[in-house]
Formats: C-alpha cells, structure tokens, sequence
C-alpha cells in the first residue's frame, strides 16, 4: 500500500507563505536541493492543485530557467516522470505530460490509488493537504522547517484538525533548516 505524504517547507510560525503569497524566504541551498530529491525519488503520484500545479509546471521545461545546478536539473527529472493528478474547478486543460486533470478531491479514488499503487505519493499546497488531511489520508507529514517568522500568511496545516504524530526522523542542516518526519497515528 502506498503511503500519501506532505512534505513543504514551513517558517517557523507555521506558514508555507507570507500575506502576499510570498515564498521566496523558502528556497533551498544547494544541500536542501539534493535532500528534497532524495525525499521526492520514490514518489511516483503527485496530488496538487490548481496553484502548485502552476508554480512546479516549469520544471516541465528546465531549459528556460538559466543557470540551473545539476542537483536543480536532476528535480526537474524527478519531477517529470511522477504522475501528476491536477485538483482544479477552474483550469481547462493542464499542458503538461503524465498529468490529468480532476474537478473535484474524492477521498475515495485516494484511498484506492493508495491500495493500488506500488510507489509514495505526495500531496502538493496546503489547500489540497487540508482536505486531504481532514479525510484521514495523509500518512506521514514532512516539513522543512526554515529559520524564519513570518507573522501571518498561508498555513502549512489546517487549524481544525488534531491527530496524533509519532516522530520518525529529523535532521538539521547548516543553514539553519530542520527537516521532521512524523507518522500519522489515525
């Protein structure tokens, strides 16, 4: 069975982005670059919706984005042969390949996706993750926690849920990053 996992970086406070959507205060080093890749290799599914599909689509075409590091460049071939499942009312089409387009998040299709697939899957943005959070479908919740406060904006996690977490694993990186791994316990 596959496990469903969100995994995002967070600011201290616990948002993914500031008031005005802002998440230029969350982009890797070059460590964190490599640690996302290993983190993102086996996963095979991404659930995301309408906005993180827009944001991650120009790693369809790296090409465009000058000076990319190799590490860059190997997320962008990671990010290229997952399966991608776009939740969006709004969008016509998605442009992109190993892409389909869903109208509305069933907690259902997830859980048989998660019955059926042999690799992980992720889910993208915080919207998506909250629905997915309150049906009880997130397994493990991954955060990269940066050393910074941002005073209010986009939460990372839903303010109306409680489910307990039992740490698996945590790191801390050179840049002042903290990486946490918790196993849901519903």
């Amino acid at each position: 069975m596959a496990k469903l996992i969100y995994f995002m970086p967070a600011s201290l406070d616990g948002f993914i982005a500031g008031e005005n959507e802002d998440m230029d205060w969350s982009v890797p080093d070059e460590e964190i670059s490599a640690f996302i890749n290993d983190r993102m290799r086996p996963i095979g599914t991404v659930l995301c919706g309408r906005k993180m599909y827009e944001t991650m689509k120009v790693w369809e075409t790296p090409e465009v984005m000058p000076g990319l590091t190799p590490t860059e460049m190997d997320f962008a071939r990671i990010w290229q042969a997952a399966e991608k499942i776009v939740y969006s009312r709004s969008l016509e089409t998605v442009s992109t390949p190993n892409t389909r387009l869903e109208r509305e998040f069933d907690p259902q299709a997830i859980r048989d996706l998660k019955d059926q697939l042999p690799h992980g899957m992720s889910v993208e943005g915080p919207n998506l993750a909250a629905q997915a959070i309150r049906a009880g479908l997130v397994d493990e919740y991954e955060l990269l926690v940066v050393p910074m406060m941002l005073g209010g904006g986009i939460r990372i996690l839903p303010g109306d849920v409680s489910i307990k977490l039992d740490l698996l694993d945590e790191r801390r990186f050179s840049n002042g990053w903290v990486y946490l791994r918790y196993r849901s316990l519903i």
